[in-house]
């Protein structure tokens, strides 16, 4: 979730007037501040949560391990005072993804004790996390569902195009079997998907990346939902 004001939602403008009280209340709770380098764990899937983590500024992925050895990626996420943990912080499960730094960052650890002691001491602050945990909720079931409902062809094309809208919850990866990763799959499906997209004239594969060749058609085409 995002510790700044949130722009939708039923609340949106009470969190206009009382952000100052509820940013002050958390970072009060800030334990360390540190340095990390690029590749290292923030939070890692399948252990347990003690502090939040607040990235301020710079960019994280996000991802799943499965036992059976795939892997899925959430994406990426270009931080703008970022928390990490709110979920396991109230569920106390173990973390379900690992949270990698995708450059050197500086993140602060916020006390889960001390968390919670604001919490009963200011009501308003819980009332904040369940907004913006409901709204970050439904962003990803969201994804999810998408992903299983909707052949690869389609998700990759819907990913095109809300890449265009700038309307996404995360972001992707210019490296290829990561972004095979989003989708649950292997590089050589990505691939074949991509190419299908291509021959329908929709986009075009470049040095630089994917082009949109037929806006229009791309938006008729993620629109019809077929």
């Amino acid at each position: 979730m995002q510790l700044k004001p949130l722009a939708k939602g039923r609340y949106r403008q009470r969190w206009e007037q009382e952000y100052p009280l509820i940013e002050r209340v958390v970072l009060d709770c800030i334990t360390e501040i540190k340095k990390v380098e690029k590749g290292a764990h923030l939070l890692t899937q399948g252990e347990a949560v003690s502090s939040l983590v607040l990235v301020k500024h710079g960019r994280v992925s996000l991802g799943h391990a499965a036992r059976n050895g795939r892997s899925f990626q959430l994406g990426t996420m270009n931080c703008d005072s970022q928390l990490f943990g709110e979920m396991e912080f109230f569920t106390g499960y173990s973390c379900q993804l690992d949270i990698i730094a995708n450059e050197p960052l500086e993140i602060a650890l916020i006390s889960g004790d001390e968390l919670q002691y604001s919490l009963a001491k200011n009501p308003q602050l819980a009332l904040f996390f369940a907004s913006a945990i409901a709204i970050d909720y439904q962003d990803t079931v969201d994804i999810f569902t998408r992903r299983m409902l909707y052949p690869i062809n389609y998700n990759v094309a819907f990913d095109i195009y809300h890449q265009y809208l700038n309307d996404l919850p995360v972001d992707g990866f210019t490296t290829r079997y990561l972004e095979a990763e989003r989708f649950s799959t292997t590089d050589r499906v990505y691939r074949r998907a991509v190419k299908s997209l291509e021959e329908l004239g929709l986009i075009e594969r470049t040095k630089n990346g994917i082009k949109i060749c037929n806006l229009n058609a791309l938006k008729y085409f993620v629109e019809e939902g077929k």
